[in-house]
């Protein structure tokens, strides 16, 4: 599965004057790209802020969505967020909304080693943010959504990845196969979606904020908890975050499927650190397993 491919050219010049037209304060701040994602291209603009336009068609209903729902949930969370400081608008130039965004300074978390403080931290802040989601908030196709819904697309990459991969592939398809019998939730509730190491950032060795919130939906929040497996390292470490959490069994073995998922995903995205961090939580899985 290769990164989608972008469907609108977007560059230092096209940025400058939609800020130019749609929000003139920052239009003569420095400016440079960050990262271009599955989703959104993001640049930063000065010191605090940044710019996320989206990359192809599918992508605008998940900003929107960022958009409508993040300052719903913000005010709960101690966590540094991306807040929108500017919604921008569709025009000639740019055919989708765009945003100005809080900048959230640190470093993606692939090289963090999570201490005791961190664990509690993101456990605490996920118990704050799974409370239940209000009539109307956006369902996301892809997570929060039964894992039996998912279960064709698994089963199709562990068959693929017999041969590519020294992990367990018949253990996995039995552990993936005893998540999918789980109770399913039973309530819906805000998740961020997306919480894998590049959208937790640190800085100065500890956990500071959570970004990319595209995917942030009504679901079931095993699917955040499969940080548990994508995040920590050790098993000391995922029990202490899931007993902080306060996790039950059957959301843990969700959460487990979840991250199965997630790896076979990473797996597949033909990046070399996806890859590896794939590996990674599929043998963490069946380590916990």
């Amino acid at each position: 599965m290769n990164h989608p491919r972008a469907e609108i050219q977007v560059d230092l010049p096209l940025v400058r004057q939609l800020l130019l037209v749609d929000y003139p304060a920052l239009a003569n701040q420095p400016l440079f790209l960050v990262d271009e994602g599955w989703d959104n291209f993001i640049f930063r603009i000065g010191e605090h802020h940044a710019v996320r336009l989206p990359r192809r068609a599918a992508a605008v209903q998940f900003l929107q969505n960022e958009q409508r729902c993040l300052p719903k949930i913000a005010d709960r969370l101690s966590l540094e967020l991306p807040l929108h400081i500017h919604i921008g608008s569709s025009g000639p130039r740019f055919p989708w909304t765009w945003s100005v965004v809080k900048w959230v300074p640190g470093q993606t978390s692939e090289k963090h080693h999570f201490p005791d403080r961190d664990i509690r931290l993101l456990a605490e802040t996920l118990c704050r943010l799974h409370q239940p989601a209000e009539d109307g908030a956006p369902q996301n196709p892809y997570r929060g959504v039964p894992l039996q819904s998912r279960s064709e697309g698994v089963e199709e990459r562990l068959h693929r990845h017999r041969e590519r991969t020294d992990v367990d592939v018949t253990r996995l398809k039995d552990i993936w196969r005893a998540c999918c019998e789980t109770p399913p939730a039973d309530q819906m509730v805000w998740i961020h979606g997306d919480l894998h190491p590049r959208n937790v950032i640190v800085r100065d060795g500890a956990l500071v904020g959570l970004i990319d919130w595209g995917d942030v939906s009504a679901g079931d929040p095993a699917t955040d908890l499969a940080c548990t497996w994508l995040l920590l390292e050790t098993p000391a470490s995922r029990t202490a975050f899931l007993d902080i959490y306060d996790a039950e069994p059957c959301l843990i073995q969700r959460a487990l499927g979840w991250a199965l998922l997630l790896g076979l995903v990473l797996l597949d995205s033909g990046e070399r650190r996806h890859v590896s961090l794939g590996h990674a939580t599929l043998r963490r899985v069946l380590a916990d397993a």
